[in-house]
């Protein structure tokens, strides 16, 4: 396939032109036809406001067809997206637009009513991603553009719209910047993904060769974050390569909605996060599995067969029944469920990526996966351990390949430490290697948690937020039972003397503390609970806390 990027996405969109193309659950439908016209109105945007090849381009709402629009409107005029968790404070939105350099951003009315233009100054236009349209610009000629988009499109096209219009200048180069992708929003913890066409391509392409049961006849509901690279590149630019049906899920992902949407809407390929599979686990199959007859049937080898079959055939309906697999990714599948689901047939896998390969790095097709594996290398990607014995000894998991992104947007320092001098590029997670090539995950040698809909926590973060609380030493945050604990090692002896003595009295107090830092923290970033800690976290010989002993 030598096809670039740009011309997969225009051939798809004249080849499927009277297809639907993006839903909003329970919404409007778009057909590629007017999916083109939208972007191509973007473009005529694009050129009044004088942004050019290159130029930055921030997008930020939550999940919802018009998103989509301007992510691929950006990349078919030569524009960089940079897509922006909704989740994120309006400081830490307004960090990245400035920090990437954007000259439009497009974001959804809830967004852009905790946000001010003067703290973006650097912005031509904000544009609302509701109705598309113009909150604010600097410049009068935007405004009239905007005003007069219809007739604009009207003068550039005035013979009826149709797929020989659809004519996108594709990238020069696969090295060649695409998108940027934020792995958070806090200044100091921020860096800028930068991915190039190649990447982006060659996901596309891998999908193809994995998935070919997803087509032009294929349904998919979008449950993840859009603007991360996991839910982005296979829920959605995937699919629109290939001509399939987007329904974005524009409202709170909990177990008992996607189930439902998917129940109505059949989707062919799913995509997961542990947390959502483990929930429904819980939930669903636990109290059924722990039932005493159940368990002594499960013992018997006939009814155990019989049983786990039924099971089988009732969670995949539950999932609309018509799906190719369930890829799981994003963080480590529950072991036991990772058991149960492979012991009744359930056509599921676990998969391995990062942001910084956009982002898959191993996957294994469901009839293919080995239990407690994340596959073996994707198609264009090597894996190597650093360990002297791969097999056995987890090492740093090191990659390279065409997945691989270019570097950290102004930033040279965390780049150069992202690479070895050879060239392989630092995932900073530990794992070993089996004799078949199978990549099996050992631990995180970065602290990264993930939350409910595949949100990036860095728990460093809210750490360094809590540490500037009143008596407080020291914190570590940690995840239990899908929820954020800070474990607190407080300053007794300056809370004794200003009143809090007993340990009421001073648990109180830090949960006081931690409802002040939660006010600075998304929804997925809020801290659950306290726990004090009666001595202080045992260090490392470089005085890091020890955290793996904690997480556990």
């Amino acid at each position: 396939m030598s096809d670039t990027l740009i011309k997969i996405l225009e051939q798809s969109i004249k080849n499927n032109w009277d297809r639907p193309a993006l839903s909003d659950y329970k919404g409007a439908t778009i057909h590629y036809r007017d999916l083109a016209r939208r972007i191509a109105k973007r473009h005529i945007l694009f050129e009044s406001v004088g942004v050019r090849k290159g130029d930055k381009v921030a997008i930020c709402s939550k999940n919802q067809a018009n998103w989509a629009v301007a992510f691929l409107a950006c990349l078919t005029y030569g524009a960089v997206p940079v897509p922006i968790l909704h989740e994120f404070k309006p400081s830490n939105i307004e960090h990245i637009v400035n920090h990437s350099e954007s000259k439009l951003l497009f974001a959804g009315n809830a967004i852009l009513e905790g946000l001010s233009a003067a703290n973006m100054p650097a912005l031509t236009a904000i544009i609302s991603l509701d109705d598309f349209s113009m909150v604010h610009t600097r410049e009068k000629d935007a405004y009239v553009a905007m005003e007069h988009l219809n007739e604009l499109f009207g003068k550039k096209y005035p013979k009826k719209f149709t797929q020989n219009d659809v004519t996108y200048k594709p990238e020069s180069s696969g090295e060649e910047l695409a998108m940027i992708n934020y792995t958070s929003g806090t200044s100091g913890f921020s860096k800028g993904v930068m991915i190039p066409y190649r990447a982006l391509r060659s996901n596309v392409l891998f999908a193809w060769q994995v998935l070919p049961q997803v087509n032009e006849t294929s349904n998919v509901v979008s449950i993840l974050p859009t603007a991360h690279m996991y839910g982005m590149m296979f829920e959605f630019l995937f699919e629109i390569t290939v001509g399939a049906h987007v329904h974005f899920l524009t409202r709170i992902p909990s177990p008992t909605v996607i189930l439902k949407a998917f129940e109505e809407i059949k989707p062919k390929i799913i995509i997961s996060v542990p947390l959502v599979i483990e929930k429904i686990y819980k939930s669903r199959l636990l109290p059924f599995i722990n039932n005493q007859g159940v368990r002594f049937l499960l013992r018997l080898p006939i009814a155990d067969k019989k049983i786990k079959t039924q099971i089988n055939e009732t969670l995949t309906n539950s999932f609309g029944g018509e799906f190719e697999e369930v890829i799981i990714g994003g963080a480590a599948f529950n072991r036991d469920a990772d058991k149960f689901f492979n012991s009744i047939g359930f056509k599921y896998t676990v998969g391995y990526g990062m942001t910084e390969c956009a982002p898959i790095i191993s996957y294994a097709h469901w009839n293919e996966k080995k239990v407690g594996s994340c596959g073996y290398a994707a198609p264009r990607m090597e894996i190597r351990i650093d360990s002297a014995d791969p097999q056995n000894i987890p090492g740093e998991i090191q990659v390279r390949g065409e997945n691989t992104m270019l570097g950290y947007f102004k930033n040279e320092q965390a780049t150069k430490e992202a690479f070895t001098e050879d060239g392989w590029m630092r995932t900073g997670d530990l794992g070993i290697l089996d004799s078949e090539g199978y990549l099996f995950i050992r631990g995180r040698s970065k602290n990264m948690l993930l939350g409910p809909s595949g949100q990036n926590i860095y728990p460093e973060e809210i750490e360094s937020v809590i540490n500037n609380m009143l008596y407080v030493v020291e914190s570590l945050v940690i995840e239990d039972d899908g929820k954020l604990v800070a474990l607190i090692y407080p300053d007794f002896e300056a809370a004794a003397r200003d009143g809090f003595k007993t340990p009421k009295q001073l648990l109180a107090k830090m949960n006081e503390n931690i409802a002040i830092v939660n006010e600075e923290m998304p929804n997925y970033s809020k801290v659950a609970s306290v726990r004090i800690m009666p001595e202080e976290f045992e260090k490392t010989p470089k005085r890091s806390i020890k955290r793996y002993i904690y997480q556990n």
